[in-house]
């Protein structure tokens, strides 16, 4: 009589798609970089004059709308995005080379940089007027540009699969075109990153349609408040998931 193995149960099979020995805490740290993700598009594009500040293949289509004179499109928004990201990666890549010892430090100082850029754009929100293309709009998508460029990098070298925290088009081109060969644990993780940043997407739509800029991007930095916290205290015991050489 021959017995079927055991199947995880369910809570253990999605705890598993965030948390793993190889890389501890960072999928659902990521993930919730993800969500905050969605929510600082939503703002850029509905409050700050159509423009991407993480997405920046739509920025560089925004870009050339701009050019062409397409109604409610505005070049410089558009430009300020894509400078503020290219900044950000350049300022990120010699900040990750810092802190690329230590994964967990890594993560938790580029965060607690992007939150200081989140709250400096609430500021300028707050006092300053963003309901079209102003000094102060686009000043905002500058700064949240570079955020998103600094954790662009940073994804990059964290190098957590199918995570990377502000483009999913080839983590939606994973879920379709390896449906049937990759692990379940893969496509869910997959899955989960097209659904957080779904998530965070439309909850900063919400927010930015129905009450103020500022309101709608105080989620975000909440989320990366959150992430600063985690990463510091996963941080202070040594374990495999931090050193990135030992983990290859």
């Amino acid at each position: 009589m021959t017995s079927t193995p055991p199947t995880a149960p369910p809570i253990r099979f999605w705890a598993g798609l965030v948390r793993d020995p190889s890389h501890g805490p960072l999928p659902m740290l990521l993930l919730v970089l993800t969500a905050a993700t969605g929510i600082v598009d939503a703002v850029s594009i509905l409050g700050l004059g159509r423009v991407f500040v993480a997405n920046m293949t739509g920025n560089v289509v925004f870009l050339g709308f701009a050019l062409a004179g397409a109604p409610g499109f505005a070049l410089a928004p558009s430009l300020a995005g894509l400078g503020g990201f290219l900044a950000g990666a350049l300022a990120g890549g010699r900040l990750v080379r810092r802190w690329a010892d230590h994964r967990g430090l890594l993560l938790r100082n580029i965060a607690a940089i992007e939150l200081v850029l989140v709250a400096l754009a609430i500021v300028i929100i707050a006092v300053a007027p963003t309901d079209r293309v102003t000094a102060a709009a686009v000043a905002v998508a500058a700064l949240l540009a570079v955020a998103m460029g600094l954790q662009n990098t940073m994804a990059r070298r964290l190098a957590v699969p199918d995570l990377t925290t502000t483009v999913l088009t080839m983590t939606l081109t994973g879920i379709a075109a390896d449906v049937r060969r990759s692990p379940a644990g893969a496509t869910g993780r997959r899955v989960l990153a097209v659904v957080t940043m779904f998530a965070g997407a439309l909850a900063g739509a919400l927010l930015a349609l129905h009450t103020t800029i500022a309101l709608a991007l105080a989620p975000a930095a909440l989320a990366l408040v959150a992430v600063v916290v985690v990463a510091a205290v996963a941080s202070r015991r040594p374990a495999d998931w931090q050193d990135h050489e030992r983990r290859q």
